[in-house]
């Protein structure tokens, strides 16, 4: 089941038996069955040739299957692809709100091109950042009960989380 074709070729319902302890597992089954078959008919079924595709183009094409949004998308063009795409999660929507650098209205295009644009082009950087933003809002910028004295971000923090300190 890791080639795209087996995946293609698999009933839907025995996928989602594959898969099942992953959660929702159901919406998950078809959604690669949705992706295998436009990795087939865009790309001749060719993880390689679809990776070779210029960012832009492969993001908007991405974006056209059913199940795949800008996160997704920006995930598999940067984890996968290695595209100079910068992925933007609830994490980081929190880190930036929590630094008064956002106010919760912005756009997931916004705040990806502000990152884009404020950091040097290179997908490694934009992998290691990411990977920083999401250990930092996992174990420090918690939704509950954050820890934003033991952080080491605490000295760019306008003012504590309530209850942090």
């Amino acid at each position: 089941m890791l080639r795209p074709s087996a995946l293609e070729k698999v009933p839907q319902p025995k996928l989602a038996r594959l898969i099942r302890s992953s959660g929702y597992f159901r919406q998950k089954a078809r959604k690669l069955k949705q992706f295998v078959i436009f990795l087939r008919k865009e790309h001749r079924g060719s993880l390689a040739a679809m990776f070779r595709t210029p960012t832009a183009k492969l993001r908007e094409q991405l974006l056209r299957v059913h199940g795949v949004g800008p996160e997704t998308a920006d995930s598999i063009l940067l984890y996968a692809a290695n595209h100079p795409v910068f992925v933007v999660d609830a994490y980081t929507r929190r880190i930036l709100q929590r630094h008064g650098l956002a106010h919760g209205k912005e756009s997931y295009e916004e705040i990806r091109r502000l990152f884009e644009k404020s950091l040097p082009n290179d997908p490694q950087l934009f992998n290691e950042f990411h990977a920083l933003i999401v250990h930092t809002g996992k174990n420090y910028c918690r939704t509950r009960a954050p820890l934003c004295s033991q952080c080491a971000l605490r000295p760019l923090l306008p003012q504590p989380v309530e209850g942090s300190l």
